[in-house]
């Protein structure tokens, strides 16, 4: 797999923005203001945080004005390079195909008029995992049963048995995200000039079960209307701009129980969807802390992919799968953070990549640094809670109040030292009464 800051990101910049009219009479979408700033300055940020260096931009209606705007990227640390649609409007595979001496042999694609908050290292790995299977492309689904927009999609088991955005059907219970990665190959039979969509290639792809999926949890946000313009408008402000505090959740002993590995004849953290059982109340004290103002994230050290215990499609299914099961519920995660390393190669291992010494395997404070840099958090009133030693310690060097989970009195935490928890309490439950 190739980090982020090698992917080339290719965003989709042409429309007119008709529905828009009174706000890109002057200036086209991406550039549209939004509390003080153009839009799409919101999803460049997202992008540059997730470690992407490299743009292309295909840009057509008042192409100069973003041209102008954004340069060639270097005040802020990437490259853009341009490509015009010309007179003539190709639709949006038209314009990839006319950039196709600009594109890499694989690149991700996206929207200038959508905000997209994901994990886009589990979407490019996917991708990659996918070309060792025969696949030729990922792309990002949620699971939206109609709701922000028609679904388009029929996903079942983490795969998309179809695409079709113009002929829906009622098994259709998901839709395509606006995120995708592809073999530029895909675009290589178009004349160039010819006018046609992507969806056009994405149909194909999934009847020929050669598009790979990556299956999203939280919603998007588009700017097509005065009322969605206004929505984002809303929830980025809220985001950005009001602090709130966070309660962090360590995940296994915390959310899930330890499961016994038959192959290590030892517990251990479940390696896949079917060993993960959640205890009882977990998401009724999420909806408590929800309720009570703050943010809520998991903070998790994962490391069996890396020692090959496992693969890294399976762990990040468990995350999907909890989250899912958690919004039906009403209790809804605001992002999961994952620290997939470990600092040493074994026997097992097979991903070289997940080898390394990083900042965000607790006890080291990563994971909660990583959110309070893409939400506007409260750190001084955040609660770390979890079950061991090292999460105590990653919330003290994160400068948040910390919680225990369990019997304070076990051997291991007899290392913590200096470093005691704030509050102790038996369960996810008594942590959420307690909490203000």
């Amino acid at each position: 797999m190739k980090p982020l800051n090698e992917v080339q990101v290719v965003v989709l910049m042409g429309g007119l923005g008709t529905r828009l009219k009174e706000f890109t009479k002057e200036c086209p979408k991406p550039l549209v203001d939004v509390n003080g700033k153009p839009f799409f300055d919101y999803s460049l940020d997202l992008l540059i945080k997730a470690g992407f260096r490299k743009f292309v931009f295909l840009i057509g209606y008042r192409a100069e004005m973003i041209e102008e705007y954004y340069k060639d990227g270097s005040n802020r640390g990437i490259s853009i390079k341009y490509c015009y649609d010309g007179e003539k409007l190709l639709g949006t595979g038209g314009a990839v195909r006319r950039a196709f001496d600009l594109l890499e042999d694989d690149f991700l694609l996206m929207y200038g008029d959508s905000f997209m908050d994901i994990d886009y290292e589990e979407t490019v790995y996917r991708f990659y995992d996918g070309k060792k299977n025969g696949k030729h492309a990922v792309m990002t689904v949620l699971r939206n049963n109609n709701q922000f927009d028609k679904s388009n999609v029929v996903m079942e088991n983490g795969e998309i048995i179809l695409y079709d955005k113009h002929n829906p059907t009622p098994e259709m219970n998901s839709i395509d995200y606006g995120v995708c990665m592809y073999e530029k190959s895909l675009f290589a039979s178009y004349e160039l000039d010819y006018k046609f969509d992507i969806a056009e290639i994405q149909n194909k792809l999934s009847l020929n079960k050669e598009i790979a999926c990556h299956e999203v949890t939280k919603r998007f946000y588009e700017i097509g209307s005065p009322e969605s313009l206004k929505e984002f408008s809303e929830y980025i402000n809220h985001r950005l701009n009001e602090k709130h505090p966070a309660v962090f959740l360590d995940r296994d002993g915390v959310i899930n129980e330890i499961v016994y590995n038959e192959d290590t004849e030892l517990m251990d953290s479940p390696m896949n969807v079917s060993q993960f059982e959640m205890f009882p109340g977990v998401a009724d004290a999420i909806k408590a802390f929800r309720n009570k103002g703050y943010y809520v994230f998991i903070v998790t050290n994962q490391p069996a992919a890396a020692k090959g215990k496992t693969t890294l499609i399976n762990l990040y299914d468990i995350n999907t799968y909890f989250v899912n099961e958690m919004k039906k519920e009403g209790a809804e995660i605001d992002n999961v953070f994952m620290c997939m390393h470990y600092p040493k190669k074994l026997k097992l291992t097979k991903d070289d990549y997940l080898i390394k010494s990083c900042d965000c395997r607790k006890p080291k404070p990563g994971m909660i640094l990583a959110a309070a840099n893409k939400y506007n958090l409260d750190l001084e009133n955040s609660y770390m809670v979890g079950d061991s030693f090292t999460d105590v310690q990653c919330g003290r060097a994160a400068g948040v109040k910390t919680v225990f989970l369990g019997d304070y009195k076990c051997d291991a935490c007899r290392r913590l030292c200096d470093d005691k928890p704030d509050i102790i309490c038996k369960s996810l439950s008594e942590v959420s009464e307690k909490i203000n």
